[in-house]
């Protein structure tokens, strides 16, 4: 190569690496710029493209009954819209082709509302061009938003179709309002608890929130997880399912059968103190019971002749009298320090010379306060000592806010009023004030041979079904009194069942003891005679009364007369004693065979598939027509007998949208079957379902009702 050619590519190159120098030099001074002037306009930009700290709630933890069915949980809602601008004139082409038959699913799905209705709402949206439209007003389960997906255009994605939806957890309860003052409810759609367990044991329930930050990668957002969240803890209660509707069932009966304003039932567990049923139904401005206060555990009411009780134990524990003591109580009215003392029969004449222990049996006002002013008179103070000392003053820390201790007055705290006839009438059940609950864990020890239970509602803590915690039971008081004592009362509140006022109770098939209770509603500083008279009508026992399992309350209240805890309080607790006593009762086939007979047992029509697995357990013959049968479990239909075989034959329930045939099944197959239908039942009676109020294969429509009437036969 010449020297010509090589000094032009030399300086060929020379231009070029100073080409490359001067870009170099421009690139460094750009960021220097960037990284100096435009410092904090390109880190505002960053944070838009970016999200800290957002918030992930945790599930909440479920609150389950004593055999872990959910009585609380949290279950996905979806509120459902519609975006018209997405899709352009395709999706305006297919939306114009389809709305009607879009319209006539949603009728289908939602039948309160027509089809042209839809189509109205629908059309209103899609002039507007709204993106945002609600094709629902309200929230729906996850199984009504698939179907509400699966229709045109709604079943298409978001931006060829526009349907979208916003998910929200809500609280439900599957078993309905079953104990819903104890269970609790939230806030809406806040992550907020109002009251009952929901409330008293948020913080393991709630959970730890996590944290998340978005970034926009490749024109997405994408997660980036920081900090996990906690799901809340279960809780597992002492609440029985079964026990709890019977109680409720047993309340809400008498309430209307005798207009009460008011009805309390609490069942307990005797060993444990464990609250296995609570019932608080009050009468709404509609007429209808529901539950609105937790008065069981609320209420400080004067508890009337259930008092009488512990009235008696501490003048027998204290060795001031005895039960065979006699007291004259004359026509029945006497005056008690210038004021008017009545027994309940003073139209009849009252009851005259009776004993102590008579006394409490047929519930005389006169026959206890006399006795209890006669012997504590000079010093009242000694027999309120008494009634701390054996427990039915106690603060039972029930772990439900708005809980209420006893208020039982002394004569020597300041500030206290106290008149010569504050102790008669405090030893009756007046001049005090004692919630249901408490009343309840003083008999409840009555029966534990002197022991005191604390309430327990819930048993333990679990997490992914493993127990963290669990809340053993708690005594409050190893003895309330002498063995001799309790003895004594024992023996007397059998005779209130089987002699005396509380004979309504009773059973033929177990023994009951108790006491009855009747007392005025004072309007504070009305008194008692203010409008209306009030009552408050209560019966407190334990059964069976020979080896106590449970004690149970049941208070009513209501307006005038008549008023009368044995004759109204006293069949409640039978009917919630009968049943409880018949749903625990396990028997083993086995033991009813003997060699001259081959009994069989009754069974219902409903579920094909649970009645198999039980008669398969008990070794019974079984055949049934599955084979060819459409769909999935349960399969229901009637059951018979051929030849000492159980012949299990499904029957047609007829379309979705008509009344199915529930006649010859049991309360639980049949209300199962009629609202999966969108029917409303309403139970009348015991039994096998004889009778229903509408006829088979008629429309159900939204909100009808069907009235099944139950029989034992």
């Amino acid at each position: 190569m010449s020297k010509k050619d090589n000094g032009q590519s030399i300086s060929r190159y020379s231009f070029i690496a100073g080409i490359m120098t001067l870009m170099g030099i421009a690139v460094l001074g750009k960021a220097f710029y960037i990284m100096t002037v435009k410092h904090d306009y390109w880190m505002e930009v960053a944070n838009q493209r970016r999200f800290d700290s957002l918030e992930v709630a945790p599930n909440r933890g479920n609150i389950l009954s004593d055999e872990g069915e959910l009585m609380a949980s949290s279950l996905p809602e979806y509120k459902m819209f519609m975006d018209f601008k997405v899709g352009g004139e395709t999706k305006d082409s297919l939306w114009r082709e389809k709305v009607d038959s879009i319209c006539m699913g949603l009728h289908e799905i939602f039948p309160e509302q027509s089809a042209e209705e839809f189509k109205q709402h629908l059309e209103e949206g899609h002039q507007k061009m709204s993106q945002n439209w609600a094709i629902w007003p309200k929230r729906v389960d996850y199984n009504t938003f698939q179907r509400v997906q699966q229709l045109p255009i709604f079943n298409m994605p978001r931006l060829r179709g526009g349907f979208h939806y916003e998910e929200n957890n809500a609280r439900r309860r599957p078993f309905g309002t079953l104990a819903y003052r104890t269970v609790g409810d939230m806030y809406g759609a806040k992550d907020s608890a109002r009251f009952g367990l929901e409330l008293s044991f948020d913080s393991i329930l709630r959970g730890k929130k996590g944290v998340t930050h978005k970034r926009k990668v490749m024109d997405k957002y994408l997660s980036f997880v920081d900090v996990a969240p906690t799901d809340g803890y279960d809780i597992q209660t002492t609440i029985n399912v079964q026990m709890q509707d019977i109680a409720e069932k047993a309340v809400e009966e008498e309430l209307k059968l005798i207009n009460g304003d008011v009805g309390v039932a609490i069942v307990m567990e005797v060993k444990t103190g464990d609250v296995k049923a609570i019932v608080n139904l009050e009468k709404c401005g509609d007429g209808e019971y529901r539950e609105r206060r937790n008065h069981a555990i609320a209420d400080l009411l004067e508890p009337g002749s259930v008092f009488k009780t512990a009235s008696m134990m501490v003048a027998l524990d204290d060795g001031k009298v005895d039960t065979n003591r006699i007291v004259h109580t004359g026509n029945g009215q006497i005056k008690m320090h210038n004021a008017q003392m009545n027994d309940h029969n003073r139209a009849s004449g009252g009851y005259g010379s009776i004993s102590f222990g008579r006394a409490l049996q047929v519930s005389s006002n006169i026959g206890i306060s006399k006795v209890i002013d006669e012997v504590y008179g000079s010093n009242p103070g000694a027999f309120v000592d008494g009634l701390r000392r054996i427990g039915i003053a106690e603060d039972l820390q029930v772990p439900i806010t708005g809980a209420a201790p006893p208020r039982i007055r002394h004569p020597k705290e300041k500030g206290i009023y106290w008149s010569s006839t504050t102790l008669p009438w405090m030893s009756i059940g007046y001049e005090t004030q004692v919630p249901p609950i408490s009343t309840l864990a003083f008999y409840n020890a009555i029966a534990n041979n002197g022991k005191m239970m604390k309430p327990r509602f819930v048993t333990r803590v679990l997490f992914e079904g493993e127990t963290v915690k669990e809340y053993a039971p708690v005594v409050l008081k190893q003895q309330i009194c002498k063995p001799s004592t309790l003895s004594k009362i024992q023996d007397l509140l059998k005779k209130v069942v089987t002699q005396g006022t509380g004979k309504k109770a009773r059973s033929e098939s177990f023994a009951v003891a108790g006491k009855t209770g009747t007392a005025q509603i004072s309007k504070g500083h009305g008194g008692y005679k203010v409008g209306t008279m009030h009552y408050l009508v209560s019966f407190v026992g334990y059964f069976p009364a020979d080896e106590p399992r449970y004690s149970c309350i049941v208070c009513l209240q209501k307006a005038g007369l008549p008023a009368s805890g044995g004759t109204m309080s006293g069949w409640v607790f039978h009917n919630i004693s009968e049943g409880i006593m018949a749903h625990s009762l396990n028997m083993d086939i086995t033991h009813a065979r003997d060699t001259a007979s081959n009994p069989l047992p009754q069974v219902l029509n409903g579920n094909l598939e649970s009645a198999s697995i039980v008669l398969d357990h008990l070794g019974y013959s079984t055949h049934h027509n599955w084979a060819n049968a459409k769909g999935n479990f349960p399969f229901w239909g009637d059951i018979s007998m051929n030849s000492n075989k159980f012949l299990l034959n499904q029957t047609d329930q007829g379309e979705e949208g008509t009344v199915p045939n529930v006649v010859g099944m049991g309360a639980r197959d049949a209300v199962y079957l009629m609202e999966k239908r969108g029917v409303n039942t309403i139970l009348k009676g015991r039994g096998k379902v004889v009778q229903q109020s509408i006829h088979p294969g008629a429309k159900a429509s939204h909100g009808t009702t069907c009235v099944l009437t139950l029989q034992y036969l």
